[in-house]
């Protein structure tokens, strides 16, 4: 099963991601982040207290929405396993 192994925030609304398959890279959320449940996530603050969900092994906030592990491994920009 996909899961996060770690991520950490770059810059607004982009995260840099490593998976338990290894895969790592930077997802950028910009237009993703659509609709009321993501509005509160454009807010620089908001967005970085980001944290992963040790139960789904996905990026998520305290107002309970998180991303599919999945939809954020397919958004990968610049793939690259570890070590590279």
């Amino acid at each position: 099963m996909l899961h996060l192994a770690s991520a950490r925030v770059t810059r607004p609304l982009r995260f840099w991601l490593i998976f338990n398959d290894g895969t790592a890279g930077e997802v950028d959320l910009h237009d993703a982040l659509d609709g009321p449940v993501f509005e509160p996530l454009r807010d620089v603050q908001a967005f970085q207290s980001a944290f992963v969900d040790p139960e789904f092994g996905a990026p998520a906030w305290s107002n309970s929405v998180d991303i599919a592990p999945e939809f954020s491994h397919n958004g990968l920009a610049g793939r690259a396993t570890r070590g590279e």
